[in-house]
Parts: C-alpha cells; sequence; structure tokens
C-alpha cells in the first residue's frame, strides 16, 4: 500500500489540471478528461486479464511503464524549464504568454496517459487484490484495516507534500523522484510479492506457512 502511493498516482490525478497547465497544454481540462478515461479502460482491461497473466507478472509491467512515464515527464519539465530559460532572454514575459503552445506539450500528454495506464493494468487494482488473498482468515480483518488506514495515510501525505517537492526540487525532479519508488516498486515486486494466480486461500496461507518455517530452520542452524 506505501509503494502503490509513493508512485505519486493520487498527486498526479488531483493536480492533473495544473501539471497540463505547467506543461503549456492548451486544454488542461480535456486532457485531464482523457487520463481520466484511459484510466477507467485499462482497469476493465486488468480485470479481465489478471487471471490469465497473473499477478506478479502485471504488477512488473505495471512499475515498469510507470517507471518510464514518469522518467519522461520529468525530461520533458526539464527541457521546457531550459527552453524557457533560454527564451526568457529573448521575449518579454507578455510575449511568452501570448505565444504559441509549447511544442512538446504532447510528450506530457503521452507520458501522463502512459503513467495512467500502468498504474491502472497492475499497481491500481491488484494491491486491494492480494490484500484480500495474503492474509489468513484469522487476522483478515486486522490486517485489511491496517492497510486500508496506511494507503489513505500515505495518499494524504504525498499529495500534502507533493507542492512542496515542486518548489524543493522542481517539476523534473519530482517526477524523477517518483520515478525512483516505481523503480522501487518492480524491485518489490521481484524479491517480495509471491504470485497467488490460480491458488486456492489455503494454498496460499501454506506458502506464507512454509516459507516462515524455513525461516525459522534457517535461523536455528545459524545459531
Amino acid at each position: 500500500m506505501f509503494f502503490q502511493q509513493a508512485t505519486g498516482i493520487n498527486a498526479v490525478m488531483f493536480y492533473a489540471d495544473m501539471i497540463f497547465e505547467e506543461a503549456n497544454f492548451q486544454n488542461s481540462s480535456l486532457a485531464s478528461v482523457v487520463v481520466g478515461l484511459v484510466q477507467v479502460a485499462f482497469t476493465a482491461l486488468a480485470a479481465l486479464i489478471v487471471d490469465r497473466t497473473g499477478r506478479k507478472v502485471l504488477l512488473l509491467l505495471s512499475g515498469t511503464i510507470m517507471a518510464l512515464s514518469t522518467s519522461l515527464l520529468g525530461v520533458y519539465f526539464k527541457i521546457s524549464v531550459t527552453h524557457r530559460n533560454n527564451s526568457s532572454d529573448l521575449r518579454s514575459s507578455a510575449d511568452m504568454m501570448d505565444g504559441p503552445a509549447d511544442p512538446l506539450a504532447w510528450l506530457a500528454l503521452l507520458s501522463m496517459g502512459l503513467f495512467i495506464t500502468g498504474f491502472a493494468v497492475g499497481w491500481g487494482p491488484i494491491p486491494w487484490l492480494l490484500m484480500s488473498e495474503i492474509f489468513p482468515l484469522r487476522a483478515r480483518g486486522v490486517a485489511s484495516g491496517v492497510c486500508v488506514v496506511t494507503n489513505w495515510g500515505c495518499a494524504f501525505l504525498v499529495t500534502k507534500v507533493f507542492h512542496n517537492l515542486l518548489d524543493l526540487l522542481g517539476p523534473d525532479g519530482t517526477f524523477w523522484l517518483f520515478a525512483a519508488f516505481c523503480g522501487l516498486n518492480v524491485l518489490f515486486t521481484v524479491i517480495c510479492v509471491p504470485e497467488t494466480k490460480g491458488k486456492t486461500l489455503e494454498q496460499i496461507e501454506s506458502h506464507f506457512q512454509q516459507s516462515l518455517e524455513r525461516q525459522t530452520l534457517d535461523s536455528g542452524s545459524v545459531q
């Protein structure tokens, strides 16, 4: 749940209009609608294919796409800021406001679309699915509550500090930070996330029980 929010998804969605305005996109409201439609479409797609492809595969694909897209968004803002700084010596601020739209604004829209696509097929729905699968029945109520509190607590934190990150790191640095967390998502998935496709709840619980027993035996042999 921490890694889901550390991708910056809620900050991106809440401030989509602001991000597109910063990117000099001519119709930021329309761009936000397009992003929302992409999220709905690919969330539905994920629901259809998750039992065929597997949870882990979709999480790896999702994290990779999000890391790439946020990196591209950071590159866009870096180029945009550099271009504006170089142009400011030649044009007045009034001229810049009345000038043509940023020719690279399409890159911001493409990057946002890829980010939402990646999130919708993996790190959006699958953590909630795994939450219902990996907890044993005796702990499911409390553990699920802890997960929900963690998720919304992290959502509040990321949304709250998003403006501060923009001031501190700039738009490019902020999205590169999110890209780094997306990369950590991939690493976390490879190391820690079990594949639960096609397994019953009893088989999943047995998997964790066997892992715990192996760890206990390993620690005992070391001692």
